[in-house]
């Protein structure tokens, strides 16, 4: 079987977390878990990063560390994890949703503007499977209604995106404004995963990251039980136990040596898979907008439907092939717990709908070699032939 993700961890990772085990540092303190902030943080550009246990809690962090009233609104896709909604609900808020676009299947930040009401607090745009949100827009909106950016990048480590808006660029020291700027550097906070599919890994493991000093010292406390800096076992607030520990740390801070090379990985595999399948009808490929740096985090497909096939039948296929892959997010709306919940009884995003029902994403992992790429495309193309498709 061809997997459809596997780590890359080399010998550096190895090194540096027997330094830890030799030294004793094993748990949520040592020199690896402040340099893994340091050098996420500046490599995405923002001021500081706050190291978590995974980016689920990243984000429930986030909304936290912002203080919103209860029954506030956070306008998320429907087209992604479940963790963005937990997130939310856990935090006593309300996930108000929007469709898809068609094609980078992110969020339709079009539709964020009929979403919002007094209620309304922060835009969540979640950059799906490696292409970054239209963030101009999404800046835009946020400045106008006076409201928060929670920016999910879990998926598009190095990811880029190039502002038309000279109020969005970010700013070098000399003064220049600088058009590319790396998703996850344009929220209030953003967030991001370092699970063990993720561009670099720590296994699991997440970081929030923020320019607002007040902002850092609150996630960095709450992150930590709430502990009062001068009187540790005294509390005026509930925190979480969502640190990091200073072994997954280490494998952080060998990764960060490699994410350029991981991400040129990403890129180069995702050109081969994108030169062998163009021209397969049919058959919806992944897009990079003129704005955008794709780090094709997983390279993905949607089956038209008058194949006959949906995304479950076209993973049975590839499975029997020896192919193994995944199915797309399932829409938020439709998730049966939120139904039970009585949330979002009568809505529809018939995009996102589509999406989930005909996308899958192929093997993507860093690993994954010129020849299993090349057998993927030519199992793919079969199928679609046995299909009448070709």
């Amino acid at each position: 079987m061809i997997p459809v993700n596997e780590p890359l961890i080399r010998e550096k990772e190895l090194e540096y977390i027997t330094e830890c085990i030799k030294t004793g540092w094993i748990s949520s303190q040592g020199r690896f878990i402040e340099e893994f902030e340091e050098k996420f943080s500046k490599y995405i550009g923002t001021k500081h990063g706050v190291a978590v246990s995974n980016g689920t809690v990243a984000l429930q962090l986030a909304l936290r560390a912002l203080n919103l009233e209860p029954g506030s609104e956070i306008i998320i896709p429907t087209f992604t994890i479940i963790s963005c909604a937990l997130a939310c609900i856990y935090n006593n808020l309300k996930p108000v949703l929007v469709d898809s676009e068609p094609d980078t299947w992110n969020m339709d930040v079009s539709q964020i503007e009929g979403k919002i009401t007094p209620k309304t607090k922060a835009i969540m745009p979640v950059h799906i499977y490696g292409h970054p949100v239209d963030m101009d827009a999404v800046v835009k909106i946020a400045k106008k209604y006076d409201l928060y950016i929670v920016e999910d990048a879990a998926e598009v480590h190095g990811a880029e995106y190039r502002s038309q808006n000279s109020e969005v660029r970010g700013q070098k020291a000399g003064g220049e404004r600088i058009e590319w700027r790396k998703a996850g550097s344009f929220g209030d906070i953003s967030c991001f995963s370092f699970y063990a599919n993720k561009i670099i890994t720590t296994g699991e493991g997440g970081m929030v990251l923020t320019n607002d000093d007040k902002l850092a010292d609150r996630l960095k406390r709450l992150r930590n039980l709430a502990f009062l800096q001068k009187k540790r076992f005294y509390h005026k607030e509930l925190g979480f136990n969502f640190r990091m520990t200073n072994l997954q740390a280490a494998i952080g801070v060998a990764q960060m040596e490699r994410i350029d090379e991981h991400v040129q990985i990403k890129r180069r595999n995702a050109k081969l898979y994108t030169q062998l399948l163009t021209d397969t009808p049919y058959l919806q490929l992944p897009t990079e907008k003129p704005w955008a740096k794709n780090v094709y985090w997983m390279y993905g497909i949607v089956v038209d439907e008058s194949t006959g096939y949906d995304g479950e039948q076209f993973t049975k296929s590839l499975a029997e092939k020896g192919i193994t892959t995944r199915p797309f997010f399932y829409p938020i709306h439709l998730q049966p717990v939120f139904k039970d919940m009585g949330l979002y009884e009568g809505e529809s995003y018939p995009v996102a709908e589509r999406i989930a029902r005909q996308g899958l994403y192929l093997p993507s992992g860093l690993t994954l070699t010129e020849e299993q790429i090349e057998k993927v495309a030519i199992v793919v193309k079969t199928i679609m032939s046995e299909r009448k498709c070709l």
